[in-house]
């Protein structure tokens, strides 16, 4: 197993920034493809942004495309969401998640093999 562990959550006003940060241990973190997923309360979690084990291809929900950037540094183990012009429905716990199978891009919760504890960001003003 993969051990996940997320930071840089945090309140932010709309319009703002943060960045996300996502350590790795365990496991060959270079081998996996990697995703965000968040969860705002009384809703279900929902993919926010995939990334291939490589880093070449990435992928985003709808709701965050053109504001996010879903990154990674194998030399770290270490993966990164960068959140511009954030707004309130942003609001969310947002979870880093490994794959289950080497090499196998997912973008549902079903593809994943571990799950980090969770970072709170809260975009309010």
């Amino acid at each position: 197993q993969v051990q996940l562990v997320e930071s840089g959550g945090g309140l932010v006003q709309p319009g703002g920034s943060l960045r996300l940060s996502c350590a790795a241990s365990g496991r060959t973190f270079y081998n996996y493809a990697m995703d965000w997923f968040r969860q705002a309360p009384g809703k279900e979690r929902e993919f926010v942004a995939s990334i291939s084990w490589s880093g070449t291809n990435t992928y985003y929900a709808t709701s965050v495309k053109g504001r996010f950037t879903i990154s990674r540094d194998n030399t770290k183990n270490t993966l990164y969401l960068q959140m511009n012009s954030l707004k309130p429905e942003d609001t969310a716990v947002y979870y880093c998640a490994a794959g289950k199978d080497t090499r196998v891009v997912f973008t549902t919760t079903q593809g994943v093999g571990s799950w980090g504890q969770g970072t709170q960001v809260t975009v309010s003003s």
